[in-house]
């Protein structure tokens, strides 16, 4: 089993500008993120943090070669480092390596249980990995932790959409859009299943008999 993870205890000058590299982050400034984080690696070259900010940076730029080095390089000083697991699960599965992925995912939620975007990877990795109905479980509980993430609706809607659960489908897919309407992946996702579901009802729908003629002798 897999030890709790333990902050490190970076000095309060550098867990302020960690905080800094974080906001940044969030406000989609990654190139003055990782600027800010390289800093603090002239002065520590072994700032685990600093390395998980600039991987998950490069995540957000697709830069994923870079991400994938920072995160490697995180592993290397903090076998605990559940971000580094994180990020290296997800730039597997983006390459539909869907093994490789589950086994660094597995090993993140290990070390970071009930985090809704370990669990949304995760339970999106299963699925694609042939562990259908597990996959979905997963993706049912990051939902469940996180009702309003579009990302997590629109896995979640796929997996319905291929099980045939076309209703289920389209609901999460229409509040996936409602949520970000600009994402194209759910906008076509979402047309996709509204056509599926469409058919589907076509096909099932009972046929009206035609009326019989009487004869008349």
């Amino acid at each position: 089993m897999a030890s709790i993870p333990q902050e490190p205890n970076y000095p309060d000058h550098v867990l302020g500008t960690l905080e800094e590299v974080e906001m940044l982050k969030l406000n989609g400034e990654h190139d003055k993120s990782i600027a800010l984080a390289q800093k603090l690696l002239v002065d520590d070259p072994d700032c685990v943090g600093a390395l998980e900010e600039i991987a998950d940076n490069y995540v957000s730029l697709e830069k994923y070669e870079h991400a994938d080095k920072a995160a490697q390089r995180a592993l290397q000083l903090d076998r605990n480092s559940y971000t580094a697991y994180y990020i290296l699960g997800f730039l597997a599965s983006n390459q539909q390596k869907w093994d490789l992925a589950l086994e660094f995912l597995k090993q993140a939620n290990a070390l970071r249980a009930n985090n809704p975007e370990i669990l949304r990877c995760l339970g999106w990795s299963n699925f694609n990995a042939g562990k259908r109905a597990q996959g979905i479980v997963i993706l049912e509980r990051s939902l469940n932790l996180d009702p309003d993430n579009s990302l997590t609706l629109c896995d979640l809607g796929i997996c319905y959409l291929q099980t045939k659960n076309f209703e289920k489908s389209v609901d999460l897919l229409k509040k996936a859009m409602d949520i970000d309407p600009d994402n194209k992946r759910i906008q076509e996702c979402y047309r996709a299943a509204k056509t599926f579901s469409e058919r589907y009802a076509t096909l099932t729908a009972p046929k009206k008999r035609a009326p019989q003629r009487r004869i008349f002798s």
